[in-house]
């Protein structure tokens, strides 16, 4: 199960039920201020680069695994890029490359340089959800992010990245949609509203299950070397579409 967790962390991301039925609900004043500065900071969003850790809590098995690599962001028009690469401390390789993910042009591929293989999945008419659920973390609209969930402010609470204090917003996020196909009880977000970025992110599951994102070495709007996120296939590489 491990082998597959990368994907699966990302299929479960992009392919989270998000909503059908969107009724108004009146924000609070501080809440109403945090989405406006979100929209705002959207606006200069073009690019963001960091590391991440993934902790995976497996409520069965009692146990936490832990994935560590790199990610960026990129707005391309009106639509999202995304590449991440995840590392394998074991790996006998040398460059300890566990996963490639890349999303790009509504087609999230992930490289398995172990085996060899792209896992290929198409957004589709899911597009503008998929890219709605990339941009919790990155880039997002405060409007976009009230259209599409139930936002309950837990108020502000300062983290680090790269050593340096941050004040974010904790908020925690249900979604609108009402036909009870959501892969997520709740999310909860710590986002810093003068840069539309998340350094923190907590997604729980009606099994109990549930996963932890920290982003650190955050740097936004600067140059992003995509070569370094870049699917390497060669003529033996396998494609499996789903």
């Amino acid at each position: 199960m491990k082998h597959h967790r990368s994907l699966l962390v990302v299929i479960l991301a992009l392919t989270a039920a998000l909503p059908h039925s969107m009724s108004a609900q009146a924000n609070s004043p501080q809440l109403t201020v945090l989405l406006k500065q979100l929209d705002a900071a959207s606006e200069r969003f073009v690019n963001a680069r960091a590391d991440f850790r993934w902790d995976y809590y497996e409520r069965v098995v009692h146990d936490t695994s832990t994935q560590n690599g790199s990610i960026y962001f990129e707005r391309n028009g009106t639509s999202i890029n995304m590449g991440a690469i995840v590392l394998n401390p074991n790996s006998a390789s040398k460059s300890k490359i566990d996963k490639v993910i890349q999303y790009k042009a509504a087609t999230l591929q992930m490289f398995d340089p172990g085996i060899d293989q792209i896992t290929v999945l198409q957004a589709g008419a899911n597009q503008a959800q998929y890219e709605g659920f990339l941009t919790l973390g990155f880039g997002g609209r405060g409007s976009d992010l009230d259209h599409a969930w139930h936002i309950k402010d837990l108020g502000p609470e300062k983290l680090s990245d790269d050593g340096q204090p941050v004040m974010t917003e904790k908020l925690d996020l249900t979604s609108r949609n009402t036909d009870g196909n959501s892969m997520f009880t709740h999310i909860t977000i710590w986002v810093d509203p003068t840069r539309a970025i998340s350094l923190k992110q907590e997604f729980y599951t009606a099994s109990g299950d549930y996963r932890t994102a920290y982003y650190s070495h955050i740097k936004v709007n600067g140059n992003i070397n995509k070569g370094a996120f870049a699917i390497k296939k060669d003529r033996n590489t396998t494609v499996v579409n789903h």
